[in-house]
């Protein structure tokens, strides 16, 4: 069996700052709870332990040093006087005298949990060791790295077209985050991204992702449909005739029926955005003609055609 410093793999020399920093190293890659499928290294996890406890107590790891005490701890003589290197009572967690061959023979008692060992454990795993055994009932299991929460801008034509999104953790990683009519509705919940967080003694937390889908100049969303103000010529409105329009897809071109008046509003079918349900939904484009400032050709149009008997306002009662 390996001596108690080649089990830490330190010195024989090495002082006590250097001895913990080894055993906690060892401890948090051997804990049984990392290594549930691998015995071995709860076993090893066992040794470390045993050894740390031995070698963190003064009196103990100067016996050992001087070959009183073997690696577990057990006195290499069968039996002495109590003037002997080990006379005068055993301090507890010591030596303790009883009868045998010989007239005196001695035995092992643990001295239970190396206060040091409980405070490394009490900060790795959330539990405590003990003498005697690998460790003890722990307080719980150990607690997972902390969340990190992300706002994830998107463009409403990535919105609507469900397009992946690149976000750059913490840690310096880029992820292509995929989305969905879930992700990017009006109600949409926060993404939980597992173990992106901070690393933890239980494992990494999770990365929380609000996206933020963001407006747009001149579309507006109406549930699963996108609503757009159109301008158009006098003379579009009233000959009529395809006009380019802008959808989330490209420019398309859509027909105005002769006579349009401002206010009429045409239907592009799935154009919108995706519906949690399937499909799309539409855009609605309204019309809205647009004349311009200080044109003779059309005051004199109007002043030719005034006065109008035609009032657009009788429905309104006025």
């Amino acid at each position: 069996m390996a001596d108690l410093y080649s089990r830490l793999g330190v010195a024989r020399g090495a002082d006590d700052a250097a001895i913990k920093k080894a055993y906690r190293t060892l401890a948090k890659q051997l804990h049984p709870d990392r290594n549930k499928d691998n015995p071995k290294a709860a076993d090893r996890f066992a040794e470390v332990t045993q050894a740390y406890d031995l070698l963190s107590d003064k009196d103990k790891r100067a016996q050992y040093d001087r070959g009183e005490i073997d690696e577990n701890g057990q006195p290499k003589f069968a039996g002495f006087s109590g003037g002997g290197p080990f006379g005068g009572g055993a301090r507890g967690g010591g030596f303790h005298p009883g009868t045998g061959p010989g007239g005196m023979n001695f035995e092992f008692e643990p001295s239970g949990a190396n206060p040091d060992i409980g405070d490394i454990f009490e900060g790795l795993f959330g539990g405590r060791s003990r003498a005697g055994g690998p460790f003890q009932q722990r307080r719980g299991p150990p607690p997972k790295g902390a969340d990190v929460a992300y706002r994830l801008a998107i463009s409403f034509e990535d919105a609507a077209l469900l397009k992946a999104q690149r976000i750059t953790l913490a840690d310096g990683k880029a992820i292509d985050l995929k989305l969905t009519a879930d992700t990017v509705a009006p109600d949409a919940k926060p993404m939980r991204l597992a173990g992106k967080g901070e690393e933890g003694p239980g494992g990494r937390g999770d990365a929380i992702v609000t996206p933020d889908v963001r407006p747009h100049r001149f579309f507006t969303r109406d549930g699963d449909d996108i609503r757009l103000d159109l301008p158009v010529t006098l003379e579009e409105a009233v000959l009529g005739g395809p006009v380019k329009v802008p959808t989330v897809d490209g420019a398309v071109m859509l027909t105005v029926p002769a006579g349009s008046t401002s206010g009429r509003t045409l239907r592009l079918k799935e154009r919108g955005f995706h519906k949690r349900t399937g499909g799309r939904g539409d855009q609605y484009v309204r019309l809205l003609v647009d004349l311009p400032a200080d044109d003779a050709d059309l005051r004199a149009f109007a002043e030719a055609r005034a006065p109008s008997s035609r009032n657009p306002r009788a429905a309104l009662g006025v």
